[in-house]
């Protein structure tokens, strides 16, 4: 019987063959996988654009404005690294799938700006205060 690895031997080998994506990405993309069963309320399978949601939700949760960088300087900048991810995870057995579970469910099943930026678009109006100063 093959020797057992633990998660972080799994996870040297697929940094070993993927090194597009930090280690903290496999461990953040895990990490909102079980926010996102828990946020659905059952036990078991998400589809790939739940799974994208609910990784968005728990990103803005953890680091707020910050998100989008963060997860940038990670690698993750599209919904198709979390299906790359998930799915390197998967090969080592870090993860299960399904058999309808397809690389294709991640295509563009988060638009990024929509869930990063637009929420913190900065409007700036200049108070009545403002226009009298000839210096402001």
């Amino acid at each position: 019987m093959p020797e057992r690895k633990s998660p972080d031997e799994l996870l040297d080998r697929i940094l070993a063959a993927d090194r597009r994506y930090a280690r903290d990405a496999y461990i953040f993309v895990s990490e909102a996988l079980g926010y996102t069963v828990q946020r659905a309320g059952r036990v078991g399978h998400v589809s790939g654009p739940e799974l994208c949601e609910g990784m968005a939700e728990f990103a803005l949760g953890q680091f707020g404005r910050l998100a989008r960088a963060v997860l940038d300087s990670w690698g993750i900048r599209s919904s198709e690294d979390i299906g790359a991810i998930v799915f390197n995870m998967v090969e080592v057995g870090l993860l299960h799938k399904t058999d309808e579970d397809r690389r294709e469910d991640f295509v563009d099943a988060l638009d990024f700006d929509e869930a990063f930026d637009r929420g913190f678009e900065l409007h700036l109006t200049r108070s009545d205060d403002d226009a009298s100063d000839p210096e402001g």
